[in-house]
């Protein structure tokens, strides 16, 4: 639900440290800012070191689906830099955001000089495929409303506001199926610290 790698985020913050590797900024992103848009050439890749991010495809029916929710350490840009082709999906911050951002020219130098990032590379795009696959199997096995159940954790796990459009778009259904999921929790729940959350959400 809310992908980190701090693997990754570990060997990057050494490398910025040890190497004095000037071509590779810190940036900072308000909330609301999509760093990376759908459909355009990437120039840099970002790995992001603090703040929450959504992964979205915007569909031509105006509708977008989250992918993916990327927290501390999560690599975004990677793909299209080695495949060299337009962005598949837009990035936008939900939280402020400071992320890593290298250069292309100089990610592509990384894989080719750097075995220890190759290998990181390589476990991050593995465990996506594997989360992936995890996550689809989940929305087939699982009811829409722990679904939701496990986004209003993540909320309160990670002190952010999901907006009602974003969680039904990562669960992959309607506003007014969201609401209507909403409703029936509210009616079954007694706990109180959840029905806050919900009552938040209206």
């Amino acid at each position: 639900m809310l992908r980190t790698n701090l693997t990754f985020l570990s060997f990057i913050e050494r490398l910025c440290e040890t190497n004095n590797e000037s071509n590779i900024t810190l940036r900072t992103f308000a909330a609301g800012f999509r760093f990376v848009k759908q459909g355009e050439k990437i120039r840099n890749i970002y790995i992001i070191k603090d703040g929450i991010s959504k992964c979205f495809i915007s569909e031509e029916n105006g509708k977008d689906f989250i992918i993916e929710f990327l927290g501390k350490g999560e690599v975004v840009g990677e793909l299209e830099v080695i495949k060299k082709i337009d962005c598949l999906c837009n990035v936008a911050t939900i939280s402020e955001v400071t992320a890593f951002v290298i250069p292309d020219h100089i990610f592509m130098a990384l894989t080719e000089k750097n075995s220890e990032f190759t290998r990181l590379l390589l476990q991050e795009l593995s465990t996506r495929i594997i989360q992936t696959s995890s996550r689809a199997s989940f929305q087939q096995l699982y009811t829409l409303e722990y679904g939701l159940l496990k986004l209003l954790k993540l909320q309160s796990d990670e002190q952010i506001s999901i907006s009602k459009e974003d969680m039904a778009a990562y669960l992959g259904i309607s506003v007014r199926s969201f609401n209507r999921t909403l409703q029936q929790i509210k009616a079954k729940n007694q706990d109180q610290s959840l029905i806050i959350l919900l009552e938040r959400l209206g």
